[in-house]
Parts: structure tokens; C-alpha cells; sequence
């Protein structure tokens, strides 16, 4: 399972992460990846629906944060992202899409 939380904006933005991340703190270098609950803590859902998430916000020309293992292979599986996309601190995956 990961959890899924959808922020209206302006352009709305979606994180997708691994429930085990959520209020950790990674860093390697001058880089740092906060995983802070006031913005990744949303629903818990599983792969199916987590991919018709992507699906209908990509549709809506959303922002896509995306942290873990879990949910990093979610967004490749589904076509959203590619293994070149992904980057990594202290071995943790991430990517952020721009659509």
C-alpha cells in the first residue's frame, strides 16, 4: 500500500509515497529529501488505485511527487514515469514530474 494525497492549487499536485517514509528525513550531501506528513499524508490506497489516480491527473495536467520503492515502481509500471526519471537519496527513490 501507499499513500496517496491529492493538494488543489493552482496546478494540482499529487504525492505518491511509501507508507513507511512518511515524516523521515533523508540526506546525502547538500541534498535532502523531506518526507514531512503535512504534505504526503494522505489515503492509503493499493496499486489499482493508485494507477487511476495517475490516470485522471495526468489528464489534468498535475505535478507528480513520487517517493519509495513501492511507488516508484507503481508510477513505472503504469507509464508515468521511466527508470531514467528516478533519482535516489540514501538509496531512497524519488522523481518529481512536471506533465
Amino acid at each position: 500500500m501507499v499513500i496517496v494525497k491529492i493538494i488543489k492549487s493552482h496546478r494540482d499536485i499529487v504525492t505518491i509515497c511509501d507508507a513507511n517514509l512518511i515524516g523521515k528525513k533523508f540526506e546525502e550531501g547538500k541534498f535532502q529529501l523531506d518526507v514531512k506528513e503535512n504534505f504526503f499524508l494522505g489515503k492509503e490506497l493499493n496499486e489499482e488505485e493508485t494507477v487511476d489516480v495517475i490516470i485522471k491527473m495526468v489528464q489534468e495536467d498535475a505535478t507528480f511527487y513520487i517517493v519509495g520503492e513501492e511507488s516508484v515502481k507503481i508510477a513505472i509500471n503504469s507509464g508515468l514515469i521511466s527508470e531514467e526519471e528516478i533519482k535516489r537519496i540514501q538509496g531512497i527513490p524519488f522523481s518529481l514530474l512536471l506533465i
